[in-house]
């Protein structure tokens, strides 16, 4: 069976290298923002489902939340439990299994974690792995790019030097899908990593939801909460919930 992609980027050094200037101010004031709508309160089970290594796990203990994080990559792991304490936890984990029954008041998938897979069945594990999860009410904020914005902005080349390694990104759309090839050579070595992400539509969301019997209840476009439009949204941001019942 071939290797999926990102079961080796993502536990590189290198991947962590290229993407360490994300805008993590932004993302606190999304948490911040998400947090306040849906009425996060002190002590709230959350888990932070493919947490890299913690910092938006890091941010929502700091809130004053019970936090349990995961993510594929031993190696995120690994850093982010050199900052877990008594509520704060993390374990390796693949997204597509369960984890935890009844046990959430609320899971967090942030900043485009998903769309990896080839296949819905895939798809379906993880939105059925996070409904169980999930205590009766209790709510997934799933966080995603708008598919169609993505399309407009997207560059074809870029290059980037980040601690002395030149980094070249080429990017296509091929069977709905962005493929970002990424070469550089480091200490005279070449490497080559591949990233694939599905350019999903909120139908296909809906249709996720539905089958796994979460509750779609607001749609943003932005990580100001504002509403979400086709073509302007950078996000497609949704809250679903698991049935009270």
């Amino acid at each position: 069976m071939q290797k999926e992609w990102f079961t080796s980027w993502f536990d590189t050094p290198y991947y962590h290298t290229l993407y360490k200037n994300r805008d993590y101010t932004e993302a606190s004031l999304f948490i911040d923002n998400i947090a306040q709508f849906i009425k996060l309160e002190c002590n709230t089970v959350c888990w932070d489902l493919c947490c890299g290594k913690g910092r938006h796990s890091i941010y929502l203990n700091s809130k004053g939340f019970r936090v349990i994080g995961t993510d594929l990559s031993t190696q995120s792991i690994l850093e982010a439990n050199k900052s877990a304490n008594d509520n704060l936890q993390f374990y390796q984990h693949d997204m597509r299994k369960l984890f935890r029954t009844n046990y959430f008041d609320a899971v967090f998938n942030l900043f485009t974690s998903f769309g990896y897979f080839e296949k819905r069945q895939d798809d379906l594990h993880v939105f059925d792995a996070v409904q169980k999860s999930l205590k009766p009410g209790g709510l997934f904020v799933f966080d995603y790019l708008n598919s169609e914005y993505v399309k407009c902005i997207m560059k074809q080349n870029d290059s980037v030097t980040l601690d002395g390694i030149t980094f070249s990104i080429t990017k296509r759309i091929e069977n709905n899908t962005i493929i970002k090839n990424i070469d550089f050579t480091d200490k005279g070595k070449p490497f080559h990593f591949e990233e694939r992400v599905k350019l999903f539509d909120k139908a296909y969301f809906e249709g996720l939801a539905r089958d796994c019997d979460l509750t779609i209840l607001n749609t943003f476009g932005n990580y100001q909460l504002e509403e979400f439009d086709l073509q302007n949204s950078p996000r497609l941001i949704l809250v679903l919930q698991k049935n009270k019942n």
